[in-house]
């Protein structure tokens, strides 16, 4: 593990350096070109530019290690299945928050190694913030200051709290009939649950430092929304699990589209695995 550890300061000055391009384009007015993949999801100059800075940085860190970006061409992501250990890249996640402004945005990077994310890094451009993950080792959330020096903090999740509200952190922009299940079911068995709106990966930062309890997934995203998150999430002594309650595991599937999973602050809690007995086969 100590050479991915030694990995860590590189990985923050190559976020740094992509988070400069990505704010050069959010700050700059009438900058914000969209374009539409076959998909439908927007790209912008900020996405491309983030992607070729990311590419080539990993790329000259490890050069045995492919990279897999969302925005890599078709015919490189097809010789993914060829590969056992690889880099994981959403250059900017979140580009529907970046159009609209708010700032709910991040870079995704995850180290996947026999189909398990090993490292994750979430990088907050507009906050020079990034969180860390090595899962059995350590998760941490670094803070850049003006002087260009990286300074950390350890992070954990945190157990429920009786007598308190659930904390549910959920997608901003998606609101469907099993997530509305999923919230009946805790006001049921748990009480008050308090719901949590943002976008992009920062639902995984807020739950890994102990700001949330719990995120539900059942809407679309890929595997570059989470890898680097599940990375951090287990670092801090959370879960990521499938509806069969296994952990997530990548590059494993034809298509790059995750399944639908469940982010846990506190796994062995005895309301989560009776959430688990009721919903997951």
């Amino acid at each position: 593990m100590q050479d991915l550890i030694h990995l860590v300061p590189s990985l923050l000055s190559l976020c740094q350096e992509a988070g400069q391009a990505i704010c050069r384009h959010y700050y700059a007015p009438g900058d914000v070109e969209v374009k539409s993949k076959k998909d439908d999801s927007p790209l912008t100059r900020a996405d491309l530019d983030s992607h070729v800075i990311l590419r080539d940085g990993l790329k000259a860190l490890s050069e045995d290690w492919p990279v897999l970006s969302e925005e890599s061409s078709s015919e490189h992501k097809a010789l993914r299945h060829a590969w056992s250990r690889f880099w994981m890249v959403d250059p900017l996640d979140g580009t529907k928050e970046f159009v609209a402004g708010n700032g709910e945005f991040t870079i995704n990077i995850a180290l996947i190694d026999e189909h398990r994310p090993v490292l994750g890094l979430l990088y907050l451009p507009l906050e020079h913030l990034a969180y860390v993950g090595l899962p059995g080792h350590f998760a941490r959330r670094y803070a850049l200051d003006n002087e260009g020096s990286w300074s950390y903090q350890s992070i954990a999740t945190q157990p429920l709290q009786p007598d308190s509200a659930l904390s549910v952190l959920v997608s901003r922009r998606h609101r469907d009939a099993k997530l509305r299940s999923c919230l009946d079911w805790l006001k049921t068995h748990w009480g008050e649950v308090e719901r949590r709106n943002s976008g992009s990966a920062l639902k995984f930062c807020r739950l890994a430092e102990g700001s949330g309890d719990f995120y539900p997934r059942f809407s679309p995203c890929c595997e570059w929304d989470v890898a680097a998150g599940q990375a951090i999430v287990e670092a801090a002594g959370g879960v990521i699990l499938g509806l069969d309650g296994q952990p997530l595991r990548y590059n494993c599937r034809p298509s790059l589209l995750s399944p639908h999973f469940l982010t846990i602050a506190e796994p062995d809690n005895a309301l989560w695995q009776r959430y688990l007995a009721d919903h997951c086969k």
